[in-house]
């Protein structure tokens, strides 16, 4: 479109009723045309850059973005967990990051749509690469990034193993932008941050869906981020310890809360969202258990345990053997 002709030009110059102030008229307009479009191109150059991850206000200050049920790959861009953010009076907490830093970067966006306040902490809810691969996105001088106290060795031992597998899936491009990032502010028990008239309860939990979960409740608007302690509609994955995460279920179900931001599925009410979860859990120990009490070996409890429950889950196909395998290397040494 810049190769059109100002208007002066497309008349033949030798034409005598193109007065001296018709010209610069017209060349006036041209080059203000010029630069009209110029400046479109920018402004569309810079949207295209500052794209917001689509969010929804589940709390007053509480923002939620709910991933994709899927796998990582190339065309969700990693976004298939959920992540959020919080915002106090004085500062703003976010929680995980997503599966990639485009996604980090779209969720940094949807912030500073929102608030100019400084982004003080970045809480991982624990290490699986869909919660913290977008983590490049929030390194900037005075965030701190808080996990689990397992969670930087989890990060150390698995992280470019997450790296080299991902990119055959994602792709190099999204890949090579993606840096761990380790906390370093640690929780080993219980802490809590002030974000300004708005305290966060964070609470780290023995090996469960993996030995670095983490919770994080807003005691303001009494809203729980379970990270992946909690799955809903999305089938569970045990990553951790199967007898850990059920003897978790009666304390995580007595934290304070009236909804929950699950790692994955939506935001559900509290504690009613952990009855699927637990069911299924219950299920798949005791499934295990009884093969291995039949003296069946575990290539039967991969293809058999908890089949009953594949109708009520989504990815069941991809994850139950899995979840089956792990049950019984953990259960058959009881």
């Amino acid at each position: 479109m810049l190769r059109r002709k100002p208007d002066f030009a497309e008349k033949d110059l030798g034409e005598e009723d193109l007065g001296e102030k018709e010209l610069g008229e017209n060349m006036a307009h041209g080059v203000s045309t010029i630069v009209l479009f110029l400046v479109l191109g920018t402004s569309t150059v810079s949207q295209a850059q500052q794209q917001e991850l689509p969010v929804s206000e589940v709390a007053p200050g509480i923002f939620v973005h709910i991933g994709e049920t899927a796998l990582m790959n190339r065309e969700n861009e990693g976004a298939i967990a959920n992540v959020g953010f919080v915002i106090g009076d004085d500062a703003v907490a976010v929680i995980d990051t997503g599966g990639s830093a485009a996604e980090g970067r779209q969720l940094l966006a949807a912030i500073r749509a929102r608030t100019e306040k400084p982004i003080r902490y970045v809480i991982n809810t624990h290490g699986h690469p869909d919660h913290v691969f977008g983590n490049a996105a929030f390194v900037h001088d005075g965030t701190v990034f808080v996990g689990h106290k397992n969670l930087p060795r989890a990060l150390a031992t698995r992280g470019q193993f997450y790296l080299d597998g991902f990119r055959r899936t994602m792709g190099d491009e999204l890949i090579d932008e993606v840096r761990i990032v380790p906390p370093t502010l640690l929780v080993e028990d219980t802490l809590k941050l002030d974000l300004g008239s708005r305290t966060l309860s964070l609470k780290a939990w023995p090996a469960a869906h993996s030995d670095n979960d983490l919770t994080v409740s807003d005691e303001l608007t009494k809203t729980l981020f379970a990270g992946d302690l909690v799955f809903v509609a999305h089938i569970p994955v045990v990553d951790g310890s199967l007898k850990g995460w059920l003897a978790a279920f009666d304390e995580l179900g007595n934290l304070a809360a009236r909804r929950v931001v699950p790692g994955h599925g939506p935001v559900s009410d509290w504690p009613a969202a952990l009855a699927d979860e637990r069911r299924y859990l219950e299920k798949l120990a005791s499934d295990v258990r009884a093969l291995i009490a039949d003296g069946k070996p575990i290539t039967v409890a991969a293809d058999t345990a908890a089949a009953s429950e594949k109708s009520r889950w989504q990815l069941f196909e991809d994850y139950n053997a899995r979840n089956a395998t792990a049950a019984f290397s953990e259960i058959e040494w009881e």
